[in-house]
């Protein structure tokens, strides 16, 4: 033994001194904070219930108006030449989905669900429409515009019966029922495969034509998120409208480049893509025009037609209400409890009623793009959604000036998709803090809905014949079978549902109840479990004293 330079007289053995207790610190503890889950976004400027100054607020709802408008000229330009259709047929089309757009949406933020949700045009609804346009393909008519009539009439007897699905499930409770099986663990992949799932119309549009999709992707970035730092007075300007100067900007150079003939000598689907005057809306829309009930003619129904339609009408239920989730948390609400989500459901399935009656080519269901606007802008006000409906309801009466900004490039759009699923998306990853990270069981389930559900519905898409007849992977001897099948196995929100409530309620859920995150979650799916539920979700004025509770 050393000794430290001391000579002991005595021989005792030295005192043992017990050595202090390890303190095990976090992993990570000593190397930056941690943050304790949060209920609110940060950097909110403004929640569901506050509203901007008036001039903002007329700018931002312009703005959510322009956002949807590409997910219905998408869809048009994509059905009505299909169906038989001209370059007129298309403009009232377009004028149709949007009157219906702006009263599905005054519909749902008034007395459905609350939420600052646009209710626009769902694809869910085009394997159906293909299928009853191929049941007329064969059919001798004396004239185009008169297959187009024949068939949209077949397309609003579809609607109007399928809409009884969206009415039923709704009012009777029965779906906001069903959603008390959800956990956070599911919301996780339900509400990112909401924006995940759309990655075709994000940068595969915008690649029709790169020189001008691209620039508007890049220009959006810089200006909205780096050129705001730059001072103080800017910041919430470019937070908040960023992306009508780069529309504005990119538009003035697609029209330049137009003009110049830079398109002159290219492709047909390049000219379509890129070139600002082949929508042909301008010319055909007329000044005025007012939707209305069976202008098409009387609705043609058809059990073969309205079987497939029901398919769809459920996924754009499930697809809602994934997007309802994700507004939810942009907009700075508690989650909108089962009652909530089975009143706005059932007001849905009115929607669509209404839908079949007025003449849309496809049923309704709530906007993701505007839900990712809501974060982009940091602006989850309600009343701003309100008065997109309004401009929406405005252009579609007064047609010239809304063919005009229906004739900005989809490649725009799509660059503007790229941002806007990307925050739906990721929104939804917030969901997890409220739940074990760390559970092998969790991250077992979240893995498998996360890539089941972008796989499975990829492999249903690959396999479907868009170009012809519309159909799927499922060719049984019973065509409408196959129409429901393929149309909901091609969603994928509703296979990464189906797949995450199926593995959630079955793998040890009641051991891991708190792991699930059940007791954060549980009180916000009672209409009393928290007492903010009323605060956000209840009706304006004295409504409710006029509506049947045991519905609504």
């Amino acid at each position: 033994m050393v000794e430290n330079g001391h000579h002991h007289h005595n021989h005792h053995p030295p005192a043992v001194v017990a050595a202090p207790p390890m303190i095990h610190a976090p992993l990570g503890a000593a190397r930056g904070p941690a943050y304790p889950p949060a209920e609110q976004l940060t950097s909110l400027n403004y929640c569901i219930h506050s509203n901007p100054s008036w001039p903002q607020t007329v700018l931002l709802g312009f703005q959510h108006y322009i956002v949807m408008l590409g997910s219905v000229v998408m869809i048009a330009t994509r059905l009505v030449p299909r169906m038989g259709g001209n370059h007129e047929d298309k403009a009232r089309v377009i004028q149709t989905v949007l009157f219906m757009s702006g009263l599905n949406t005054l519909l749902q933020t008034l007395i459905g669900n609350r939420l600052p949700t646009v209710m626009g045009p769902s694809f869910a609804y085009i394997l159906s429409v293909l299928a009853i346009i191929n049941d007329f393909a064969d059919e001798d008519f004396s004239s185009e515009h008169q297959r187009f009539e024949h068939t949209i009439r077949a397309i609003q007897g579809a609607l109007i019966i399928s809409s009884f699905v969206n009415i039923i499930i709704g009012f009777s409770r029965a779906w906001g029922d069903f959603t008390k099986f959800f956990s956070p663990v599911v919301i996780v992949a339900y509400v990112c495969v909401v924006g995940l799932g759309l990655f075709g119309r994000g940068f595969p549009e915008l690649g029709n034509c790169v020189e001008i999709g691209l620039p508007m992707l890049i220009f959006l970035v810089v200006f909205q998120q780096y050129l705001k730092q730059l001072h103080h007075r800017a910041h919430s300007v470019l937070e908040r409208f960023a992306l009508l100067f780069c529309i504005a900007f990119v538009w003035a150079f697609a029209a330049i480049l137009t003009v110049a003939g830079a398109y002159n000598n290219v492709g047909a689907q390049t000219k379509l893509s890129c070139r600002t005057d082949r929508s042909y809306l301008i010319e055909s829309a007329p000044w005025v025009k007012i939707s209305y009930p069976f202008q098409w003619g009387t609705p043609i129904f058809r059990a073969s037609h309205v079987f497939g339609m029901m398919g769809a009408a459920l996924v754009s239920t499930v697809e809602s209400t994934g997007t309802f989730f994700a507004a939810s948390r942009f907009a700075g609400a508690t989650p909108p409890p089962a009652h909530v989500i089975s009143r706005s459901i059932g007001f849905q399935g009115i929607g669509q009623l209404f839908d079949g009656m007025f003449g849309s080519i496809v049923g309704n269901t709530a906007s993701v793009e505007n839900v990712g606007l809501l974060g982009l802008t940091h602006v989850g006000s309600r009343r701003v959604v309100q008065v997109s409906a309004a401009f929406m309801l405005f252009f579609s009466i007064f047609g010239k000036f809304g063919a005009f900004f229906a004739s900005i490039p989809l490649p725009i759009f799509a660059a503007i998709y790229c941002v806007l699923y990307g925050l739906v998306a990721a929104v939804g990853v917030t969901f997890i803090q409220f739940t074990n990270n760390n559970s092998m069981r969790n991250i077992y389930i979240l893995g498998s809905s996360l890539f089941l559900g972008i796989s499975i519905s990829q492999y249903f898409v690959m396999n479907t014949d868009y170009a012809r007849s519309g159909e799927g992977p499922v060719r049984s001897n019973g065509g409408w079978f196959n129409d429901i099948l393929n149309t909901i196995f091609s969603s994928p929100p509703t296979v990464a549902m189906m797949v995450g409530t199926l593995l959630d309620n079955t793998l040890d859920a009641h051991d891991a109840h708190d792991d699930r995150g059940v007791p954060w979650w549980k009180p916000f799916q009672h209409r009393k479990g928290d007492g903010r539920n009323e605060e956000f979700y209840s009706f304006p004025l004295r409504i409710n004293e006029y509506m049947p509770r045991r519905y609504l």
